[in-house]
């Protein structure tokens, strides 16, 4: 047995530290289980595969905002650090690809603030769904989120107002392309309420889903915002279930 760290680099090529840092960011695999512990103890016979991370793009910018397409695995405190001047209008789960703002100055800050406040800023994912959804659903519950070492949402009548639209778009075999939008921005809204309702997000076990994919199946592929209207293509990611635009 061997940390799963030091196999992976041994198997690799790569460096210990290079090793840890595929692992911590969730792109590593073996026998189709995502090694969570870098440190964990594996049996040396184990083989990996490790799913590449995409680069970021700049999609759009002007003398207010920048528009970054986030690959997934790829956590927004990173695109802070590189994008240092500027500052996070809203984030993007780890796994969640896709359109992630930044503001360039105050006065454009506060206004987008203001519009996210108001719920006027219209944002639109793209969701594999575990399961046939045939009809459109508007969910409104309740989100609580409990705050630790991993923040974690609840539907509970004490929790904040939230509310998730969700259309299918195509159905392949047990799973659903819906098309998501969201007025409110609580943590993990889509995936809490998805899992609510019973179709999980296809690869998010943390909310319940049992399948082998690689990663959550969630976008973010369409925000407007003042006169900002921002879209970009479905993931590539997508295709392995069979959806492409």
């Amino acid at each position: 047995m061997l940390p799963a760290y030091k196999l992976l680099a041994i198997q690799e090529q790569i460096s210990n530290k290079k090793a840890k840092e595929l692992i911590d960011r969730g792109l590593v695999h073996s026998k189709d289980r995502k090694i969570k512990i870098a440190r964990g103890m594996i049996d040396e016979k184990s083989r990996f595969t490790i799913t590449r991370l995409k680069d970021f793009h700049t999609i759009y910018q002007d003398d207010n905002i920048i528009a970054i397409d986030k690959p997934a695995f790829m956590a927004s405190g990173e695109l802070e650090k590189i994008f240092s001047d500027y500052r996070l209008l809203h984030r993007l789960d780890k796994e969640t690809s896709g359109i992630i703002l930044f503001t360039k100055n105050d006065e454009f800050r506060q206004k987008a603030i203001e519009e996210f406040i108001n719920k006027r800023v219209y944002k639109e994912y793209f969701a594999v769904l575990s399961g046939r959804l045939t009809q459109e659903v508007e969910i409104n519950d309740k989100i609580e989120t409990k705050k630790g070492t991993f923040a974690r949402s609840i539907i509970s009548d004490t929790g904040k107002e939230a509310y998730t639209k969700v259309e299918p778009i195509s159905i392949i075999g047990k799973k659903t392309l819906a098309k998501v939008t969201i007025q409110t921005g609580r943590t993990h809204q889509i995936r809490v309420h998805l899992a609510h309702i019973g179709y999980f997000i296809v690869g998010d076990r943390f909310y319940g889903d049992s399948s082998k994919a690689k990663r959550v199946m969630l976008q973010s592929r369409k925000i407007k915002l003042l006169d900002i209207d921002l879209e970009i293509a479905m993931d590539s990611d997508f295709a392995e279930f069979g959806f492409e635009t």
